[in-house]
């Protein structure tokens, strides 16, 4: 099992880190760069190259049945859990194969929306301190179920 973070815009990185580690699970940054390595020796960090959608790309190649992904992408979600692997959202929102449908759908059709009215812009609401502790509850019983689910009680090891 390994968890796998969509980083370069990622808010819960840090929290991210701490529920691996106490798991003792093996995480994976995936970015464009810019992201300073961690000294923890479950971290790796994965700099791909410039370029639209180019961690996404990654990501969707690597995570397999049992792994998890942290990622806010809407599509890379829903490639990965074609895949097998489980979707956390840094709010805390899991993504399963029950729901990804109509959340690809809305956000097709928000994008048409935004599309069509240049005045409807923006609008997302800011990420708090109430859906980062959201994160982290979720992200560990993410975690530990798909360790159940795995027969592991440890990550792979790294490479």
């Amino acid at each position: 099992m390994t968890l796998y973070i969509d980083a370069d815009a990622c808010p819960v990185k840090a929290e991210a880190e701490r529920v691996a580690t106490r798991l003792g699970v093996r995480m994976v940054l995936v970015s464009n760069g810019g992201i300073r390595p961690s000294a923890n020796p479950l971290v790796e960090s994965v700099y791909v190259a410039a370029g639209l959608d180019e961690a996404d790309r990654w990501i969707a190649d690597h995570a397999a049945h049992g792994d998890v992904v942290v990622t806010s992408d809407i599509p890379l979600a829903a490639r990965v859990i074609a895949s097998g692997a489980s979707v956390v959202k840094p709010d805390g929102d899991e993504l399963t194969t029950a729901n990804i449908g109509s959340v690809l759908a809305t956000r097709d059709l928000m994008a048409d929306l935004r599309s069509a009215d240049p005045f409807r812009q923006g609008g997302g609401r800011s990420f708090s301190a109430r859906d980062r502790s959201r994160f982290l509850d979720v992200l560990d019983r993410v975690l530990r179920r798909a360790r159940v689910a795995g027969g592991t009680d440890s990550g792979r090891t790294p490479g």
